[in-house]
């Protein structure tokens, strides 16, 4: 069952979503010791995870972070990399020591293989994601293959979908 929740703007919405993440992470934690983590980027996640960071009783120690995507050939300290984007937002702030980023200036095919393997050992307890305003998630433009199993796959977005991605 989905739940809808309005807010009166986009920070209201940030902190109620940081607020329900973090009374997620929480109880996962406290259930099974650790939390498994996908978190997306973007300017929609900024004011989400600055209310998520500044939350107390996190145990962020236990938690195991996943990147959902990264672009083909952007080193992380280049400022669209989305690697350097989860560090300065995300594990800079807490006391996260275990994540697994795609390395874009790697072989890509090795980075996904390796990094897939590692978010297939376990099922993942949270993911933090926000839907695009054409649909899209992460880089998952619609008509996207939603068939697919594998953990990641590389994209080629058109024109079209490129624009969309830097308007959001």
């Amino acid at each position: 069952v989905m739940k809808l929740r309005l807010e009166a703007d986009r920070r209201a919405m940030s902190v109620a979503a940081a607020e329900h993440a973090a009374s997620s992470l929480r109880r996962v934690i406290a259930q099974s010791g650790k939390a498994r983590v996908v978190a997306a980027t973007g300017a929609s996640q900024l004011d989400f995870l600055q209310a998520l960071t500044a939350l107390t009783g996190i145990e962020w120690a236990r938690v195991e972070l996943f990147h959902l995507d990264e672009y083909v050939g952007i080193p992380d300290t280049h400022p669209a990399s989305f690697r350097r984007y989860l560090h300065d937002n995300l594990i800079d702030k807490t006391s996260i020591r275990t994540y697994h980023f795609l390395d874009g200036t790697g072989h890509v095919e090795d980075v996904m293989r390796d990094v897939g393997r590692e978010l297939s050992r376990a099922p993942i307890d949270i993911m933090f994601a926000g839907i695009g305003e054409n649909g899209h998630l992460a880089f998952n433009d619609p008509p996207a293959d939603f068939e697919t199993t594998d953990p990641y796959i590389l994209v080629n977005l058109d024109e079209m979908c490129r624009q969309q991605q830097v308007g959001e």
